[in-house]
């Protein structure tokens, strides 16, 4: 993790609605390199993309190890029609990226696995606590204020009563 700590505690800016999928693969045969590596660089041109062109949702990600096997993005997206529409985009990097992934996860043979969760969370419906921490997670992606501003507690955060 880089940057430096915020003195105290901090929470994320923004009180807006965002898509949150988790992409992850795990290497259930660390000697078939070749069939979780391409998988692994696959992911670089496509962030890359994402980040020249704001416009398309990306917010921001964090990458994530899973213990020595596993490997995971944690990606924030502005709305999921933003989201859908990059996965559909023929002119993009995501859909020859993701139709060799396809190919190598069946040559593999299970050597793979790989999964995927996308969470779509409303307005008002996420809170988040920091404290010592750089921007870090959706604060990263969407900028952090003292907690205080949007509410000491989480339920006001939430905007639970």
């Amino acid at each position: 993790m880089s940057g430096k700590p915020i003195e105290g505690r901090t929470t994320t800016a923004s009180e807006e609605g965002v898509v949150v999928p988790h992409i992850g693969r795990r290497a259930n045969s660390f000697a078939a390199v070749r069939s979780w590596w391409p998988v692994a660089k696959g992911v670089g041109p496509m962030l890359a993309e994402l980040a020249r062109d704001k416009d398309r949702g990306l917010l921001g990600y964090k990458s994530l190890l899973g213990g020595v096997r596993e490997v995971y993005l944690v990606q924030y997206w502005e709305s999921k029609e933003k989201l859908l529409a990059y996965a559909a985009a023929p002119d993009k990097n995501r859909r020859p990226a993701r139709a060799a992934f396809n190919r190598r996860l069946r040559e593999g043979k299970g050597k793979v696995g790989f999964w995927h969760e996308t969470y779509v969370v409303p307005a008002g419906s996420h809170e988040s606590i920091y404290m010592n921490m750089p921007e870090f997670g959706l604060g990263k992606a969407t900028g952090v204020v003292p907690a205080g501003r949007r509410g000491d507690r989480a339920a006001d955060r939430l905007r639970i009563s």
